[in-house]
């Protein structure tokens, strides 16, 4: 199926599993809790989820008008070929009768990876309450058809994240230092939980200190006061530490790597502001030796060569020892503007693992960034001390190790 009779389908064929989905949500009637936002969205889910456990479903690996709706009906992808959409689309109206979750709460991942996609989710979850914590220019690309009505790309995809908010129900919980968020807020009649402050970014929150065993930026501060806010309306109670709490696969993850290296991999996924989040969070980090290995930030259409060009500048400020560029983006718009003699750039994954291999003298601290996360878990693969740390990588399914092997 082509690229273009895909996206004229995208919509009109789910639209006919959200008629099922409509139905079955009915016979569940669960309170949904809606998760949302540019980035940081899977920390989030596994932050509440450390505090709230099994009284809830998660819609784990599912945020998209597809992925959700077949979280719902119990239908469970694994290549989500031509024919195995044929398959759901056939057992659908049979899944409206399965035996519904057991838990009353639904608390769900929800993106917004193209224009009319919030509203969708939107309309088809009416969530009780919503969380958004941040706003940015991931898959900015396919809003440029809708730009034309705001001011910015940047508002054309605040607005379509607004739908969350003006289908809310009780309560959202806001980021109250994001203009464009709070701009949004105008369409919501529910109430608000405004989080505002960057002093808590020291994770410490009304004079109360909060304890993470995990590498995670300074920016969750927002997520880790939203689940406090969250658990207070749920009347739960709260664990200041989050003993429970399981760091999800590829966001900042701390491996121990060959030669005494340590991986930090991050490789999940990519945009400006999780770029800038995660190499401020490097620059802290404990290591004479840094190294970042990072990819393009794809899916930013006519903004790419600015984004790419801003990447330089953050990446100016960490100063790393070593500077590995991979892709067509970095190499054009962001390599120019960096240290020459700190910068290597290629373009094929073999390339960065034959360098990364041959120049490695041992105890460098090396950071993996970038949209091409399916290239670098290929190259962490190879570089991991312990084989069995693979399961922590992000990925791991045959699908995806086939796709790897064609890199």
């Amino acid at each position: 199926m082509s690229g273009k009779l895909k996206s004229f389908l995208y919509f009109p064929l789910a639209n006919y599993f959200k008629f099922f989905v409509k139905i079955a949500l009915w016979r569940w009637s669960p309170k949904v809790v809606v998760v949302t936002g540019s980035s940081g969205k899977t920390t989030l889910l596994h932050l509440i989820e450390s505090q709230v456990g099994d009284k809830a479903h998660y819609s784990h690996h599912a945020n998209s008008a597809y992925g959700i709706p077949f979280d719902i009906l119990g239908l469970k992808p694994k290549k989500l070929t031509t024919s195995e959409l044929f398959e759901f689309f056939i057992l659908a109206p049979f899944k409206v009768f399965k035996k519904p979750f057991s838990q009353s709460l639904y608390i769900v991942e929800a993106d917004c990876d193209r224009s009319s996609e919030g509203k969708f989710l939107a309309s088809l979850l009416k969530p009780s309450i919503t969380i958004w914590l941040n706003i940015s220019r991931t898959h900015s690309a396919n809003f440029e058809n809708a730009s034309h009505k705001f001011n910015s790309i940047d508002e054309a995809i605040s607005y379509e994240f607004g739908y969350f908010l003006e289908n809310t129900k009780d309560k959202i919980i806001l980021n109250g230092d994001s203009e464009l968020i709070l701009k949004q807020a105008k369409r919501t009649k529910a109430s608000m939980e405004i989080i505002k402050d960057k002093q808590g970014t020291q994770f410490k929150i009304n004079d109360k200190s909060y304890k993470i065993n995990a590498l995670l930026p300074k920016d969750v501060f927002y997520s880790i006061e939203a689940s406090l806010l969250l658990a207070e309306l749920l009347n739960f109670p709260f664990d200041k530490n989050f003993s429970k709490f399981i760091m999800p696969p590829g966001r900042s993850s701390v491996l121990k790597g060959i030669k005494d290296t340590t991986i930090i991999d991050s490789s999940y996924n990519a945009n400006l502001g999780s770029m800038a989040a995660v190499l401020d969070l490097f620059k802290k980090f404990p290591s004479d030796k840094k190294w970042i290995v990072l990819g393009d930030m794809l899916e930013q259409g006519n903004q790419a060569k600015e984004e790419h060009e801003k990447l330089a500048r953050e990446i100016l400020l960490l100063n790393p020892d070593k500077i590995i560029l991979l892709g067509k983006l970095v190499s054009e718009y962001t390599y120019p503007k960096l240290d020459k003699d700190k910068t290597q750039k290629f373009n094929s994954l073999r390339e960065v693992l034959e360098y990364l291999k041959s120049n490695i003298k041992g105890g460098e601290a090396i950071l993996f960034k970038g949209s091409q996360s399916i290239m670098f878990e290929a190259v962490i693969e190879q570089l991991l001390q312990n084989k069995s740390d693979l399961t922590k990588l992000p990925r791991r399914k045959n699908f995806w190790d086939k796709k790897r092997k064609e890199k």
